[in-house]
């Protein structure tokens, strides 16, 4: 299907072909209809008998994860045989993949059982100081403390941790679609806007903070607060609509008598602690934080007898996606550039909240920071509204596809449908909209 469609681009329209911009923007869109069409691949997985050829290629094809990396794939097949690959690999050379590789890191270093326990450990010591029934407070604070702990160990890991402790306690133990996706677009939403408390947390206010000399004060004036407020209120929404199923998670563990988690030695503890800051504390320095991973697998090597395996494809997957995004996001510059520039202020928080869905939010703002003589009012409109929409599809925020890979086999073997996300995710993103309206605070 891809090698007809580009034979009959080629065919019709030979400048499409050697417009790398253009070419790069029809494979963007395509791409996107194949993040909301992964469903028909997964269903027509089926109709081939279990383990052929066709069956495997089918249900790769309905991977999310694999979606932008293939495409980019395309892309660069193309750009090869029109340009030459000494001119492709020119432009991959210029493209930064730290992003990707770190979120791969912390994907599998935050889901390891020593962290994991801490973070379970935290969050109960939080929730037993609620006046609710157990799983309903545990709930309510994964889904505020979780969030907001990403403005210090940054979002990967904050959706990464949060992401399997509900996995753990909530998806795995109901049936409820309803609940499922309300709870995968307030998490998303969430972890979007929770990162937004410091100025090296959140990936789109990262890309923009040095530049426009945004420090943690200024962070905290303009987005903190407006952050901390939203995630309250829609976490408090959303547990009180699903209280009794949420209570009724508690029964029926409780009923099964779950046996507490085996506590580990706390140097096991603090070891993994101390790695988790490093590879914070070095997120800008690829050499760093690899290096570091590197001593971390040995650790987990030496101390086996207290880990569970390692989620090393599941990271792969995610870095694969968001490498791809790499590779197409940035030919897009020629039409975003001109549509963030010719817009009012709340036109541009609208504009780039709705942007974000289709396009990572950190690339929307990386453009916009670009741009020469930006006001300080459309700098607030743009970041804004970028963290804002966040939330709305699994492309729009950099730990989505983490948080998606993780919590997609918990939705049954259709997985998560990007049109549900979506629905589940606008009410957090207007409460969070109404918050950030420009000039409102």
């Amino acid at each position: 299907m891809v090698s007809l469609l580009w034979l009959f681009l080629g065919s019709c329209y030979p400048q499409f072909m050697n417009d790398v911009e253009l070419l790069g923007s029809v494979i963007f869109f395509l791409a996107i209809l194949h993040t909301f069409s992964v469903k028909r691949f997964q269903t027509l997985a089926r109709r081939y008998p279990e383990g052929s050829v066709l069956e495997n290629l089918f249900h790769l094809l309905g991977e999310v994860e694999v979606v932008f990396g293939l495409w980019a794939a395309v892309f660069l097949a193309g750009w090869c045989w029109n340009q030459g690959a000494s001119s492709a690999i020119e432009y991959l050379e210029t493209r930064d993949f730290k992003e990707p590789l770190f979120v791969f890191v912390i994907l599998v270093l935050c889901s390891t059982r020593p962290l994991l326990n801490f973070a379970s450990a935290l969050l109960e010591a939080i929730a037993s100081r609620l006046p609710l029934e157990r799983t309903i407070a545990f709930f309510l604070t994964a889904l505020t403390v979780g969030p907001l702990l990403g403005s210090l160990i940054t979002e990967p890991a904050a959706m990464t941790m949060t992401a399997l402790l509900l996995l753990e306690r909530i998806f795995l133990k109901t049936s409820s679609q309803p609940l499922k996706y309300a709870t995968l677009g307030l998490l998303f939403v969430n972890v979007s806007i929770g990162g937004t408390l410091t100025p090296f947390a959140a990936p789109p206010v990262l890309m923009v903070a040095s530049r426009w000399q945004w420090d943690l004060g200024f962070m905290l004036q303009h987005f903190g607060w407006k952050a901390a407020i939203a995630i309250a209120v829609s976490t408090l929404v959303v547990t009180f609509r699903f209280r009794k199923e949420l209570a009724q998670i508690g029964k029926d563990s409780a009923a099964r008598n779950v046996a507490p988690k085996e506590r580990l030695p706390v140097w096991v503890v603090a070891l993994h602690l101390m790695f988790l800051i490093l590879v914070v504390i070095t997120a800008h320095h690829l050499v760093v934080f690899l290096g570091i991973f590197m001593f971390f697998l040995g650790v987990v090597q030496v101390t086996q007898e207290y880990q569970t395996p390692l989620r090393l494809r599941e990271g792969l997957l995610v870095a694969f996606f968001l490498g791809g995004l790499v590779v197409l996001g940035g030919v897009q510059r020629w039409w975003l550039e001109p549509l963030l520039m010719g817009l009012s202020s709340q036109a541009l928080f609208l504009g780039a909240t709705a942007l974000t869905a289709v396009t990572d939010n950190a690339a929307l703002t990386y453009l916009g920071a670009q741009v020469p003589g930006l006001t300080e009012v459309s700098k607030l409109a743009l970041v804004a509204g970028a963290v804002t929409g966040g939330g709305l599809t699994v492309i729009a925020n950099a730990p989505n596809p983490a948080g998606y890979g993780i919590l997609n086999g918990a939705f049954g073997d259709e997985g998560i449908s990007p049109r549900k996300l979506l629905l589940a995710a606008l009410g957090p993103t207007i409460v969070a909209l109404l918050l950030n309206w420009p000039g409102l605070f």
